[in-house]
């Protein structure tokens, strides 16, 4: 039996899904098991939250999903990452967490942010529904 794949959501995808966007609520509503988020990415929604009301709405869609944080091990690598990649490629410090805590469960990083990402080695990445430009 082939094994199920995991995956990791950055907050990209969780806004989609938040905002209402059809190919996001779709593809969220068809994956037979809930995804994982980082705590950190928990933390971003709440911080570019404009009041009290939004962040209810953040904490509400976000709480049925498991909430990962990142082992020591996870932090020893994006140290790495982040010291090799942050000058040469703006690899930014929540997103070496991110990358690092994806690789170290390992699951897939669902994110359409792949620019920030690409440079990261052994990270798998998809961007799972189609976007459509505005």
């Amino acid at each position: 039996m082939p094994k199920k794949k995991k995956y990791l959501l950055d907050a990209d995808i969780l806004i989609d899904i938040q905002r209402g966007y059809t190919p996001a609520l779709e593809w969220f509503t068809s994956l037979t098991e809930l995804p994982f988020v980082p705590g950190l990415v928990v933390m971003e929604m709440i911080q570019d939250a404009q009041n009290a009301q939004q962040v209810k709405k953040a904490l509400k869609l976000l709480a049925p999903l498991p909430v990962v944080w990142p082992t020591e091990t996870d932090c020893n690598r994006a140290l790495s990452d982040f010291t090799t990649y942050h000058l040469s490629h703006g690899l930014g410090l929540i997103d070496s967490l991110i990358a690092a805590c994806a690789i170290g469960l390992p699951a897939t990083l669902c994110t359409f942010n792949v620019k920030h990402f690409r440079v990261i080695s052994g990270l798998v990445m998809e961007q799972p529904y189609a976007k459509q430009l505005a």
